[in-house]
């Protein structure tokens, strides 16, 4: 690194600092990541958590009474360097000079933190890196992961995703009737499974990805249909352990992407909904989506993209939010 650079993680004193690399590596670990992705999280992710991540409150908070860590780390003990730091913070605080803090109009501050490491906009954030880093399978970056840090993974992410999208106007691909199974009919839209085993599975990912411009099936070897993000997604589904199904219109068009996450005693885990460039999809589509989900033998598993469209899974069921 040369004296120019930055280093690419900030310094910040996050008061569940432990608690956060624990949860990273449950996750890693319930999702079954390979040994080197899980310790890529544990290194650069984790550390562009503590340091880097900025989202609003209460995703990021900042902690400036003794009270407040111990209701945040609640029911575990605040730390007794944390503790001693805000203690003094107070005892300063009570003896300095009240015109002070009101010439400024600030608080006195500990310059100590506290992350929710299930937070959406953490939760977006790894999400991305999965991608990224499942997609250098089978390059010259597999097995030296760990010299890409964090922002340069989030940005290369982001340049591939704007290259996938200006390709997708060029050389416009078809829909194989034969690789898709119709498995529900809704008001607007029918859903429709891309068959796992179907010689085409490949090439009709690759026009639901030129459609939809993500990257459930860009390919770096547009080609042969492999390598890049849709080897990573094709592999998975050719070995049963994923299920992609497309919500289309007429003339077989795209309007979501759903996939599913087959667990090892057969239920389904809702991974993705995904509308076009990765947004959400249209509002209209929730009682579409409610019934098609409550259709499969879904688990309670409830992820960040089925909250944000405004679907959530109950004991009984998938229901449309606004309708709770």
């Amino acid at each position: 690194m040369s004296r120019d650079t930055a280093p690419p993680y900030a310094p910040r004193d996050v008061i569940n600092a432990p608690a956060i690399k624990r949860t990273i590596e449950s996750r890693s670990r319930e999702r079954g990541d390979a040994a080197d992705v899980t310790a890529w999280l544990l290194n650069h992710f984790y550390r562009h958590v503590v340091g880097n991540l900025v989202a609003p409150a209460p995703a990021v908070q900042a902690v400036e009474s003794v009270e407040r860590a111990r209701r945040l780390l609640h029911p575990a003990p605040v730390s007794e360097w944390a503790l001693a730091r805000l203690l003094q913070t107070q005892s300063d605080a009570k003896f300095s000079d009240p015109t002070q803090s009101k010439a400024t109009g600030t608080p006195p501050t500990t310059g100590l933190w506290w992350i929710d490491p299930q937070s959406e906009p953490l939760l977006a954030i790894e999400e991305r890196l999965l991608e990224f880093l499942g997609s250098r399978a089978g390059t010259s970056l597999e097995g030296k992961l760990m010299r890409i840090n964090c922002p340069q993974a989030l940005a290369r992410w982001e340049a591939e995703h704007a290259a996938f999208h200006a390709k997708a106007t060029a050389g416009r691909r078809t829909s194989n009737a034969d690789a898709v199974a119709t498995v529900w009919q809704g008001q607007h839209g029918t859903f429709v499974e891309l068959l796992p085993t179907h010689s085409a599975l490949r090439a009709e990912m690759a026009y639901e990805s030129q459609m939809m411009q993500h990257c459930l099936g860009q390919f770096s070897n547009r080609r042969a249909l492999t390598g890049g993000y849709g080897e990573s997604h094709a592999a998975k589904c050719e070995a049963g352990r994923l299920r992609v199904f497309s919500y289309r219109t007429s003339e077989s068009l795209p309007h979501i992407t759903i996939s599913l996450k087959v667990t090892d005693d057969g239920m389904l885990d809702l991974d993705q909904i995904k509308g076009r460039q990765n947004r959400l999809p249209d509002a209209r589509y929730r009682d579409d989506v409610c019934a098609f989900l409550n259709h499969l033998p879904t688990s309670m598993f409830d992820p960040s993209d089925g909250l944000e469209m405004g679907v959530a899974r109950l004991a009984s069921g998938w229901y449309n939010v606004s309708e709770l």
